[in-house]
């Protein structure tokens, strides 16, 4: 029996709202979603509107649309003034295409079915260890996108816009020396691959990537002109050997231990006695965890068959691929840089 006090009645009241009202937390990323499909952020950006004027341009049902942004207004999405007209808020601020900080692509990839119908098998996951989403869609996440298109592009889209909020922060915590090779695996649009070519101007830079992702890569700019090239592969099979430095950022959290043992033997094949890996990703503290680092490792047990690793963790995970960890380097954010080198 505990010892505690029973809770008092204001305690029971506040506690049966909390309870209640997260029951029906799914409504908020439901209406989020209706919001960012209809690009209402966008629609404001010449000022205020009514629902009436935002449902004629965005051929949506008036009285519902305003309900649906009453509702986004009470989490600080929008703001409903006396006059019934909604205007734009930090928050909505941030879902707005033509902003060069805008996460809405990854919002929309957050509350895209891939996650949402995974999330509604959470029990599954709990009975049976393994995510929902193999049996929902076919395969593995990793395994679906490839043959869907427009799904592809949204998670390409969407990790690029994730990192653009990280990746300065990240660049700036590691010291790159002044010339050499560093190939980004599985780097997306390159975005993380440009800011430290940028940064660092006497670095050469690999982008290491599935062709039909390399199609729409963001390298091409002058100010990283003549120093990157592209390859196309799986760093299942292979990676370009012989670079001085290997990037895994965001990589090897939502992958199982199986498989992230996969992809650090590639990697460690590739390398000489030189190179240095970094493994950037969020490093689970053993006490004290931040809410960030729940929430992501939420996500990996929900979508992906990963986890957010502790630094224990992480290190057998690279002694058994060959690897050993020099140092762990926290960043501004929620991710840390685990320097890797051969043992």
């Amino acid at each position: 029996m505990s010892d505690a006090q029973p809770p008092q009645a204001t305690e029971i009241a506040a506690a049966v709202r909390q309870v209640l009202g997260d029951s029906l937390g799914y409504l908020y990323p439901a209406a989020l979603r209706v919001a960012l499909r209809h690009d209402i952020a966008d629609h404001l950006t010449d000022g205020p509107k009514t629902s009436q004027q935002l449902a004629e341009l965005t051929g949506t049902h008036a009285p519902s649309l305003h309900r649906i942004l009453r509702f986004l207004a009470t989490r600080g999405i929008f703001e409903e003034d006396d006059n019934a007209t909604f205007h734009l808020t930090p928050a909505a601020h941030v879902l707005r295409t033509d902003v060069p900080y805008s996460v809405r692509s990854t919002a929309l990839l957050f509350t895209d079915e891939m996650y949402w119908q995974s999330a509604g098998r959470l029990e599954d996951t709990v009975r049976n260890g393994t995510t929902a989403f193999n049996d929902i869609f076919g395969a593995p996440f990793f395994d679906h996108l490839p043959g869907d298109e427009e799904r592809e592009q949204l998670f390409s889209d969407a990790m690029d816009t994730m990192s653009a909020t990280e990746q300065n922060g990240i660049v700036a915590s590691y010291g790159f020396p002044e010339t050499g090779t560093v190939v980004d695996l599985a780097g997306g649009l390159g975005g993380f691959l440009r800011t430290v070519l940028a940064g660092n101007p006497g670095l050469h830079g690999i982008l290491f990537e599935r062709e039909s992702v390399l199609q729409r890569h963001k390298l091409d700019e002058p100010v990283v002109e003549g120093r990157w090239e592209t390859a196309a592969g799986d760093f299942f099979e292979h990676v370009p050997p012989g670079a001085d430095f290997y990037v895994l950022k965001r990589i090897i959290h939502d992958k199982s231990d199986a498989d992230g043992l996969r992809i650090l033997r590639t990697v460690r094949a590739a390398m000489t006695e030189r190179s240095r890996l970094l493994v950037v990703d969020p490093v689970r503290p053993p006490a004290d965890v931040p809410p960030s680092v729940t929430l992501s490792d939420m996500v990996m047990l929900t979508v992906f068959e990963g986890r957010e690793r502790t630094e224990q963790e992480l290190e057998e995970l690279l002694a058994a691929a060959g690897l050993k960890s020099l140092r762990v380097i926290p960043t501004p954010g929620a991710l840390s840089i685990v320097e890797v080198a051969p043992v």
